[in-house]
């Protein structure tokens, strides 16, 4: 969602997200985004030159960040009449029951009132033992909590490969999984990585996730954000991961963090 030369945000591309989302609302569907760059942008606003590397910058940033990303979203929602709100979650918020359960139902309470959520990994607050740590997580999570049908992930790679095509020639686009299983978990582990915090690995682990949840998950490039009506409409896009719900699927079991059931 930036300018590459800049670090800046693309305002364009941003805009295009919202209409393309505002679309699929007036169309019947109830729509979540996961979006992260707070930190990024609270860097830009101040002027850092630097990433920030310790904790309390990062958290710093992030505070700065989170409202300055939100008044961009809400402007650019409110253009299109479309009313939208921020969840920021850390692990804590879903490793107890009662909280868990308390997100689910504001969740479904902002769904059921034809807003769309957008979500956010809450940086100013989480430390190493609650954080998610990436987005993919971040999503297949949310997916799960809410039972949605689709998990989306808009990257700036086409899909899954069966090795890094950058650096090898003969690598294959696989356009259909119909089960994560160890053979893919392995191709993932040092394949081409994106330019978030998450690699195809995440990726992975988010469709394991995603899937076993009962929901279906499609990676796709990003780069025009006209590729969401493109795949809703139908076209085979992407990589698509077949839905494979679990019996015993228990979302907490797949939280690396201290569990309270």
């Amino acid at each position: 969602m930036t300018h590459s030369e800049t670090g800046l945000t693309d305002l364009i591309k941003m805009e295009k997200l919202v209409r393309e989302l505002t679309d699929l609302h007036n169309q019947g569907k109830e729509v979540i985004l996961v979006s992260s760059g707070a930190i990024a942008v609270g860097r830009k606003t101040i002027g850092m030159k630097q990433r920030p590397t310790e904790l309390a910058e990062k958290q710093a940033c992030a505070s700065i960040g989170q409202a300055r990303l939100m008044m961009m979203y809400q402007k650019l929602f409110m253009e299109y009449n479309q009313v939208a709100s921020q969840i920021l979650m850390t692990k804590d918020t879903l490793v107890r029951e009662v909280n868990r359960e308390n997100a689910r139902n504001t969740f479904e309470k902002l769904l059921s009132m034809g807003v769309i959520p957008i979500v956010n990994e809450n940086d100013t607050v989480s430390t190493y033992e609650i954080q998610f740590g990436d987005n993919d997580t971040l999503s297949a999570i949310v997916t799960a909590l809410v039972q949605a049908d689709l998990l989306i992930l808009l990257s700036d790679i086409d899909g899954l490969f069966t090795d890094d095509p950058n650096k090898n020639p003969n690598a294959k686009f696989i356009e259909y999984v119909d089960r994560v299983d160890a053979h893919f978990e392995n191709m993932a582990k040092g394949s081409v990585s994106d330019v978030g915090t998450g690699g195809m690995t995440t990726k992975i682990n988010a469709a394991k996730l995603a899937t076993s949840a009962g929901a279906d998950m499609i990676i796709a490039n990003g780069a025009d954000m006209g590729i969401i009506h493109r795949i809703m409409e139908g076209e085979r896009i992407g990589t698509m991961f077949k839905a494979n719900r679990t019996e015993d699927f228990y979302l907490i079991d797949y939280l690396d963090a201290p569990m309270t059931k």
